[in-house]
């Protein structure tokens, strides 16, 4: 026995420092054969306790969608026919194109090779759909932590247009909503409108009695049930891809969508925006700042879930720089008042303005900064603005240990960071900035004295690269396994915006360390304490 124990100990030696030989390769497959064996094991009990899973949460399912279907109701088949129709429509353009393409010696571009899928024919698929798919492009759009980057840069350039509504439509819905006659109320109403787009329609009017200038904002008949049709079906093609793929709930996908749900049915609420409106007001008023800054005053006899009265403001658009400098000696100052009465807004509102775009922040003809349509609001709490307030003195200061450090206590997370290397790969991102500010400095200087439309020019270019420079942040903050909450997305957007009135009205000044800005907390605490 000992001289075969000795053997076999000799041959498994031998086997070991030659797998070349028979035996290894015959003991190699068995090993081989019984790790395959394993895996196939380990694959048959996960797919047999994710089918469990999924024969358990079927009835669930089923429930949800046809619920669903009975909250819907006929509504929902005529949209599944103009969807149709779109999907044709859209899907026309595409052939066109891969016509083209055909016939060119470049081949096939990216953005047709992955048909209707591609951001570009996605986001004019959901033009076409009309006001739901234009709100959730634009959520996309400024939900780069939810999102891919190629989806999230396309659907900045959704627009957000749509034919008006006939007059007499429009003075049908003012005698449902208002309970009585429209010229009991108002003196005047213009039938051309103001503007148009996919969820609203506004028309400037007169008062009855006061004569006061207003404007109308009135919500487009029939969108209602459009929108409960839309975020319907959103809804349950979310509940059967999670349910089809279980790796999708740890992403909350369907969470993402009750998110965008009370986004959009806030923003058809006009009862929501008027207290919105009404909360910035008193914030106005409390911090001693109704010469420096206002927002239209609310006519509540006049207003209703669907209709919105206003004070009617005249004004120009931050961007018009050629109007801004005959209505003030420095535009410089304006911007910084625009500046401070918004970052003061943060923790002193309920909600804080999220869509300060040209065309809802004005220079008014009496000086003052008018601040429009409240529809599209964030929230946000001291403790992630306390992080976010860390995160732009570190941009200001060039500290990327602190803004590593900013970050991550801002995104949640349950890996351990390695902030040292994400403070590096920050400061890679970073290093273009500062190449991007002596670019556009210098643009900026050289056309002094010309006309507003070249230097605006100059500023659209650049916005797309610091929309770029944000994308890149986030997508490095993904790598360490951050993810941001929306409102800093929301944050950074408006902080753009920002950027883009600087480098047009202040090129030299640096908002987030000149000294005329304040961004601290300590003032709206006191505001707070009068409430």
């Amino acid at each position: 026995m000992m001289t075969m124990t000795a053997l076999r100990g000799g041959r498994l030696s031998l086997f070991h420092h030659h797998p070349h030989l028979p035996g290894a390769k015959k003991l190699n497959f068995r090993c081989k054969r019984i790790i395959i064996s394993a895996q196939n094991s380990q694959t048959r009990e996960l797919f047999s306790s994710r089918l469990q899973d999924s024969f358990e949460n079927l009835p669930k399912l089923v429930e949800d969608i046809v619920q669903t279907s009975i909250n819907t109701g006929p509504r929902g088949a005529l949209r599944l026919a103009q969807g149709i129709q779109a999907f044709i429509g859209v899907g026309g353009e595409w052939l066109t194109d891969v016509s083209k393409a055909t016939n060119s010696s470049a081949g096939l571009p990216t953005q047709v090779q992955f048909g209707l899928l591609s951001p570009l024919y996605l986001r004019r698929l959901f033009e076409r759909m009309g006001a739901t798919y234009i709100k959730l492009g634009q959520f996309i759009a400024s939900a780069p932590t939810l999102f891919p980057q190629e989806y999230v840069e396309e659907f900045q350039k959704c627009f957000d247009r749509a034919p008006a509504v006939p007059f007499q439509e429009i003075q049908k819905i003012l005698r449902e909503e208002l309970g009585r006659p429209v010229d009991s109320v108002y003196e005047y109403v213009d039938p051309v409108p103001i503007a148009s787009a996919s969820i609203a329609q506004v028309h400037g009017a007169r008062l009855k009695g006061s004569q006061e200038d207003v404007v109308i904002k009135v919500l487009k008949p029939g969108l209602e049930d459009i929108l409960v049709a839309d975020l319907n079906f959103v809804y349950i093609v979310a509940r059967i891809l999670e349910f089809l793929n279980p790796e999708l709930s740890r992403a909350s996908l369907v969470n993402i969508v009750k998110d965008i749900r009370a986004s959009m049915l806030e923003e058809v609420d006009f009862y929501k925006e008027a207290a919105n409106i009404e909360s910035f007001s008193r914030y106005i008023e409390s911090m001693g700042l109704t010469r420096q800054a206002t927002a239209p005053k609310v006519y509540q006899h006049c207003s209703s879930r669907r209709v919105l009265t206003m004070q009617r403001l005249y004004g120009v658009p931050l961007t018009d720089l050629d109007s801004i400098s005959s209505l003030v000696p420095s535009p410089e100052t304006s911007l910084i008042t625009a500046l401070n009465v918004w970052f003061g807004s943060l923790l002193a509102c309920e909600t804080f303005h999220a869509d300060v775009h040209a065309g809802n922040l004005w220079l008014l003809r009496d000086g003052r900064i008018g601040f429009l349509d409240f529809g599209i609001v964030g929230r946000i709490s001291p403790q992630t603005w306390g992080a976010m307030e860390v995160f732009l003195a570190s941009i200001a200061t060039e500290e990327y240990d602190s803004m590593a450090l900013a970050l991550t206590k801002m995104g949640a997370t349950n890996n351990d960071i390695d902030t040292k290397a994400f403070a590096r790969d920050l400061e890679k991102i970073f290093s273009s900035l500062r190449e991007l500010d002596t670019e556009v400095v210098v643009a900026t200087a050289r056309e002094v004295g010309t006309n507003a439309t070249a230097v605006s020019a100059n500023i659209v270019v650049d916005e797309r690269q610091m929309n770029a420079l944000f994308l890149d942040v986030v997508r490095v903050s993904e790598s360490y396994g951050l993810r941001f909450p929306r409102e800093f997305a929301l944050l950074m957007k408006q902080l753009l915006y920002f950027d883009r009135y600087t480098r047009l009205l202040a090129p030299n000044l640096n908002m987030l360390q000149d000294q005329r800005i304040s961004i601290a907390s300590n003032r709206r605490s006191s505001y707070r304490d009068k409430l």
